[in-house]
Parts: C-alpha cells; sequence; structure tokens
C-alpha cells in the first residue's frame, strides 16, 4: 500500500519524535542522528500478527545491523506492556511506547488510526541525516515484506 496523506515520503525530513523505550528511557530521532533508523509502527503488543512482524525482524535482525540501521518497533502500548513482550519474545531491538501523549509519533508519521486508536503498520527508513529514504503502510491485517525491507537497506 502506498503512503498515506500526511505521511513522510522519501526525500522529506522526519518528525522529531521523543518517546520512552521498554525500560523508561527517552528516545528522540535527533539523538540518533549520525546513524539510519528503521521505524516500524505497528498496533497492538502482544497481537498474533504483530508477534509474527515482531519475530521475523528479530530473525532477520541481521540484515539491519549489516547495513549500520538501529531498528526500532512502536507501538501505543505501555513500557510496561513493551517490556514484557520485548522479554517474551526474545526481541534484540528497541520497542517505543507512543502510549502518552496517546500516538503522537503515529500521528507525526501520518499512521495513527483514529477510529481504531493505535498505530497502521507503517514503516520508514531513516538516514543518519534524518531525512525519509523509503516508506511502506500496508492495509490492516497484512504483515509488511521482508524482501522490501532488504531492498531498502540495500539502497540505503
Amino acid at each position: 500500500m502506498s503512503a498515506l496523506p500526511g505521511t513522510p515520503r522519501p526525500g522529506d525530513a522526519a518528525p522529531e519524535i521523543t518517546l520512552p523505550d521498554a525500560h523508561g528511557t527517552p528516545v528522540s530521532l535527533t539523538g540518533l542522528r549520525g546513524t539510519p533508523v528503521a521505524l516500524v509502527f505497528l498496533p497492538f503488543a502482544f497481537s498474533e500478527l504483530c508477534t509474527s512482524e515482531v519475530h521475523e525482524l528479530r530473525d532477520n535482525l541481521e540484515d539491519f545491523e549489516s547495513a549500520g540501521v538501529r531498528l526500532h518497533a512502536v507501538t501505543c502500548d505501555t513500557v510496561f506492556t513493551l517490556r514484557a513482550w520485548a522479554e517474551r519474545e526474545g526481541l534484540g531491538f528497541e520497542l517505543l511506547s507512543d502510549f502518552w501523549p496517546h500516538g503522537s509519533a503515529a500521528r507525526a508519521f501520518g499512521v495513527f488510526d483514529d477510529g481504531s486508536g493505535v498505530a497502521r503498520r507503517g514503516s520508514f527508513l531513516i538516514d543518519a541525516d534524518g531525512i525519509v529514504r523509503w516508506t511502506v503502510v500496508s492495509p490492516p491485517g497484512r504483515a509488511r515484506d521482508l524482501g522490501a525491507y532488504r531492498a531498502a537497506l540495500a539502497a540505503l
């Protein structure tokens, strides 16, 4: 699916966001400058499809690491939920909580679903200078394609 209205497109500066990680430590895109970042918005921790997606990312984390890209998954769940999910699933990348103000980062990236109160499945590859280089938004209920991530990482 192509980008939604309000979603940053390749060549746009990424919106500035600061979110707590699963331990409550603030993480900002500005603080990550100098390193490419992949932001993966997910609707719900512990849901079947979201867990399947994070397993695929976890099992292929080497693709991101070898490209020098830091992977961060973002949901509107609390830090406590994300910590439990990361521990249960053995994730080797950071989870960020967009719980409060509810969905502010998802809104900034144009992937917040007002009807359901969660993020849509949007992914963004941001270069070391904070410029969006690739984006994809999947329809509800459909996982993103790992091959698309790999192609975007290779093009970075």
